[in-house]
């Protein structure tokens, strides 16, 4: 993993964060790991997005909600986790401070958008998440980041056959439960599983 330039930008020029109550609250303690603090110069996201969802009407979850710097995460940008009231940001974003900002509303209109669903289950890029998108300030954002991190490629080491088509499907997991080839269930049963044609393991590496 390529080193990573320390968050060296100043306040006024993050992109989107322009609330001088918002700035006020800037502390000098952040959020990050010590590996990608900058003491005096860190944004102090998590109150930044506590503040962003009082905005909104979602006080009662505010305080609960973490941001951290992950660096598990490859090629996302970034993560959200309503259940752990949770944002994971990837640190090669440090790299590209501009879009931080962007990352942080696109990742808290997910927490947002499930909060005011409440326990009902909704598209992660639907409807809903668009509209907070918008109370957020991002109205254009995208589902997905157009960033150059580096992608992540996996060999295949499963393979599956079709015991009527003998068409393969190439796995990098083993599969856990029954699966049929679509297209003859398609041809030969309108669609509907078929156990004649679960696919069989061939071979796995």
């Amino acid at each position: 993993m390529p080193l990573l330039r320390q968050l060296e930008f100043a306040f006024r020029t993050v992109a989107g964060i322009a609330d001088p109550a918002i700035l006020g609250r800037v502390g000098k303690t952040g959020v990050t790991d010590p590996g990608y603090k900058d003491v005096e110069q860190n944004l102090n996201l998590e109150e930044i997005a506590r503040d962003l969802l009082r905005t909104n009407g979602a006080e009662r979850i505010a305080n609960d909600l973490r941001v951290e710097w992950n660096p598990r995460l490859k090629t996302a940008a970034g993560r959200a986790d309503y259940r752990e009231k949770l944002i994971s940001l990837n640190p090669r974003l440090l790299d590209h401070p501009a879009e931080i900002d962007r990352t942080l509303r696109h990742e808290l209109a997910h927490i947002l958008a499930q909060f005011r669903a409440g326990r009902r289950r909704i598209s992660p890029h639907g409807v809903e998440w668009q509209q907070a998108c918008v109370d957020l300030g991002i109205a254009d954002e995208k589902r997905c980041h157009n960033l150059p991190f580096p992608a992540r490629t996996y060999a295949a080491r499963f393979v599956y056959r079709c015991p009527n088509c003998r068409q393969e499907f190439p796995r990098v997991r083993r599969m856990r439960r029954a699966v049929a080839c679509l297209a003859c269930c398609r041809k030969h049963n309108g669609g509907e599983f078929d156990l004649r044609f679960k696919l069989r393991l061939r071979n796995s590496c």
